[in-house]
């Protein structure tokens, strides 16, 4: 079984992923959706915790070994970036969706040298919105970001757009098409769910809304 399945197994074991074509969840953006992903779940099981840290950190290595800083993307991406900068023995600062309101107003939280090469960590990667918002933050600082790397990506020709366009390549452990064999294959989801499912991933933004 490839890292993608395996990756998708887990967080189907763990309920990280829940699937629920009959009865959609509503995102925060407002999106209807037959799926919800919180990869904050990995970080309260030791084991699975510790194959994504080795994973991402196998996955920045293999793409990106000139690495010298990590950077999070705040909230979720923060542990899983501290865990795999940690791995690896690199510097790791996080990003804010913004500067603060008080204190030293930093949207960027830690240091780095302008210069340095970062690679981006997310939990995962949906619109694309925050990823993109971390790396202008970090380039406008000086940072020289080579790439994100995440732990799922849902794949949306939105998000690859964005990312195509300001040059930065992405990867991810796992994606939408693996999730839905795993899911077909353990017999958590049947054959018109995953019509449902797939149709959803065609038109996320106005799914549902018929």
């Amino acid at each position: 079984m490839e890292i993608a399945h395996q990756v998708a197994e887990k967080l189907l074991f763990i309920n990280a992923v829940k699937l629920s074509p009959d009865k959609p969840f509503t995102w925060a953006s407002g999106w209807k959706s037959p799926i919800y992903c919180d990869n904050r779940r990995i970080l309260s099981f030791p084991y699975i915790r510790d194959y994504i840290k080795s994973e991402l950190s196998n996955l920045i290595d293999q793409h990106f070994p000139d690495v010298e800083v990590i950077a999070g993307v705040a909230t979720a991406g923060i542990a899983h970036g501290v865990l795999a900068a940690d791995l690896l023995k690199l510097n790791f600062v996080y990003v804010r969706s913004s500067q603060k309101d008080h204190g030293l107003g930093n949207q960027i939280e830690g240091f780095f040298h302008p210069g340095q090469r970062i690679v981006v960590v997310e939990d995962l990667i949906s619109t694309g919105g925050s990823s993109m918002r971390a790396c202008e933050a970090l380039q406008a600082a000086g940072g020289v970001v080579k790439g994100v790397v995440a732990v799922f990506d849902y794949g949306f020709d939105q998000a690859k757009k964005s990312f195509q366009q300001a040059g930065i390549p992405v990867y991810a452990l796992s994606h939408y098409e693996a999730l839905l064999e795993v899911a077909l294959e353990k017999g958590m989801i049947h054959q018109e769910q995953l019509s449902v499912l797939q149709q959803w991933r065609q038109s996320p933004d106005t799914w549902g809304r018929g």
